[in-house]
């Protein structure tokens, strides 16, 4: 599965613990809910519960709340996938997995990672299986990049990998806010000028860019949570 970066091109140009079910019987008609979805088909911040259900239904391994307010709703969403296990008496918070812990990977998935060497300076990034570490694809190093920008691609060198293989819940890890945040507004937010020797990582970004606008992102993307589970298995090991 080991792709070029004229694979990866051609990727992005082809088509241009659980928590406690949310029981919408028993919530109050008078007071407006927010649901966080933090894992399932399409993470977020829906206003009905169908919106929400749609989002997880069928999903083994979703998770998700509902707050009284948009406020607390989109501080819980920021703050990344909490840890909460399933009880007959409702959501309950459980403790934080310790450091160096495995708990709560989903093995079967993919990671994504960048390095960049200066900023900017020569970038590259990779996509591994989460469980083996088998790298599917990497790119690079390229002149005169960043390493968030390595980081977009790499998810959206991702999306179009899953999607060309006809898996589109399969999901992805990447260890970079900035990146999900990117991907989500369909948009790479860089301040990077043109160099002249970076005009492959721009051809790249808009190649991206334009993949996204044609795409339904379907496929989860999870942050990986670097504190608990040490570094993301896409790492490139230079730090």
């Amino acid at each position: 599965m080991k792709e070029t970066v004229l694979a990866c091109i051609f990727a992005f140009c082809k088509n241009h613990d659980k928590t406690k079910p949310l029981d919408p019987e028993r919530m109050s008609k008078n007071k407006p809910k927010y649901y966080v979805v933090w894992v399932g088909a399409k993470p977020g911040i829906y206003l009905t519960w169908e919106d929400c259900k749609k989002q997880i239904h069928g999903y083994p391994q979703a998770k998700y709340k509902s707050f009284e307010s948009r406020p607390a709703a989109e501080a819980a969403f920021k703050a990344g996938t909490p840890t909460y296990s399933q009880s007959n008496s409702g959501v309950k918070k459980t403790t934080s997995p310790k450091p160096g812990t495995s708990a709560g990977i989903i093995k079967q998935s993919l990671s994504v990672d960048a390095a960049c060497s200066g900023n900017p300076g020569d970038m590259e990034y990779r996509g591994v299986d989460t469980a083996s570490g088998k790298e599917y694809f990497k790119v690079g190093p390229l002149k005169d990049g960043t390493n968030n920008i390595g980081e977009f691609l790499a998810i959206v060198h991702a999306l179009a990998l899953l999607k060309n293989k006809n898996l589109p819940n399969y999901p992805i890890y990447t260890d970079s806010k900035t990146a999900i945040g990117w991907v989500q507004k369909g948009k790479c937010n860089t301040k990077l000028d043109h160099t002249g020797r970076n005009e492959e990582i721009f051809e790249l970004i808009l190649r991206a860019e334009s993949w996204l606008a044609q795409n339904k992102v379907t496929n989860p993307i999870h942050k990986w949570e670097t504190k608990y589970w040490g570094e993301i298995p896409a790492d490139f090991g230079r730090k």
